[in-house]
């Protein structure tokens, strides 16, 4: 059997990481990066860390305009597929890679699967929402993460090619804990304290892209008396190089970090803020409170449990709300273990192959 994974961006090479090495002593598996994130630290360190094979192919797509990317993955990868004419492609969450992979997969009557299936916000403002629908819609296997995903599954009459899994990412924690332990000095390198500093992430073009919403989020954090450590996505470095004065106290501003010295740095923090799907799940899967600078998420089940706090920076209770933030001392299991192994299973077993 072989298997083409499609993947652009660090969620999914964090992803593709335990499910690649469920299924390469059983198949031949062939990496396509689209290059939709191409910064080094954002891409191949991943690669590294994580102990993934180096991609068999590179896009290297880079940015542009939602339209330019993905049509210039939809043009490289058709090409490919066609070259290696796999039994499978297997697609990841909710990027620009996600949806050019499910479309040319479907044109080319490829059989596909998609790793964290039926998440919906349901917030079709946001390009992920689109991304996520249609990639569920043309996917033929559907590994799904939470029931809540499941009972998407089931409103939108997907239930027959939907399977209850559990979230890969358990896997990928617990592996890149274990390697960060091993390798990461990033608190002795920046002279942090466990537990003594908030960590940020923004990423979301209605946080990063208005240079005044920008300023306002981070004049906000900056006033909460407390350290916040902010690797800075390329594309937001821009604006704030181009737009802003950088004068804040606590808000430390570092480059992109490796996925290693990353989960090194949020295991150790007092607190998570950011706008990411996955930095929500990856924080609880970390037992690290966190707050979510948005209306919704995909997680639901996080903000149920009490351990993350959706608080929009543009309401009355920005950025006050997040000193009273107590989550509870309880912590329940949510995304189940050996997830990668299941998937791996039904892949496998389910007679997933080119007619």
């Amino acid at each position: 059997m072989k298997n083409i994974h499609i993947v652009g961006a660090r969620p999914q090479f964090v992803k593709l990481a335990p499910l690649s090495r469920a299924l390469r002593p059983y198949s031949k598996e062939i990496i396509i990066h689209t290059g939709q994130h191409y910064d080094i630290s954002m891409s191949e360190s991943f690669f590294t860390d994580l102990d993934i094979p180096q991609p068999d192919y590179n896009l290297d797509v880079g940015s542009g305009s939602q339209g330019y990317q993905t049509a210039r993955m939809i043009e490289g990868l058709e090409n490919l597929l066609i070259k290696e004419k796999p039994d499978l492609v297997i697609v990841y969450g909710d990027t620009n890679s996600t949806l050019a992979g499910a479309l040319v997969a479907a044109k080319l009557q490829i059989p596909s699967a998609h790793v964290e299936a039926c998440l919906r916000s349901f917030n079709r403002t946001m390009p992920e929402e689109i991304n996520r629908i249609v990639a569920d819609h043309t996917c033929d296997l559907l590994l799904c993460p939470t029931k809540s995903a499941m009972q998407n599954a089931a409103l939108e009459g997907l239930q027959e090619k939907s399977y209850l899994v559990g979230d890969i990412m358990t896997d990928s924690v617990s592996y890149g804990k274990k390697k960060a332990a091993e390798r990461s000095n990033i608190l002795q390198e920046i002279s942090l304290s466990p537990k003594d500093y908030y960590l940020l992430t923004l990423h979301r073009p209605y946080n990063v892209d208005d240079p005044v919403h920008l300023k306002m989020i981070l004049d906000g954090l900056d006033k909460l008396g407390k350290k916040v450590i902010f690797p800075v996505h390329p594309r937001t470095r821009k604006v704030i190089n181009d737009t802003l004065q950088q004068s804040w106290k606590n808000v430390i501003l570092t480059e992109p970090k490796s996925y290693l010295d990353f989960i090194q740095l949020h295991q150790n923090a007092s607190l998570m803020i950011t706008d990411s799907g996955g930095v929500q799940k990856e924080a609880y899967l970390l037992k690290v409170p966190c707050v979510t600078l948005r209306t919704e998420t995909e997680w639901i089940e996080t903000v149920e449990s009490g351990w993350n706090l959706l608080l929009p920076p543009q309401s009355r209770d920005f950025p006050g709300k997040i000193l009273s933030f107590n989550p509870p001392k309880d912590h329940p299991e949510l995304y189940g273990s050996g997830v990668s192994e299941t998937m791996a299973e039904l892949i496998l077993k389910r007679g997933i192959h080119a007619d």
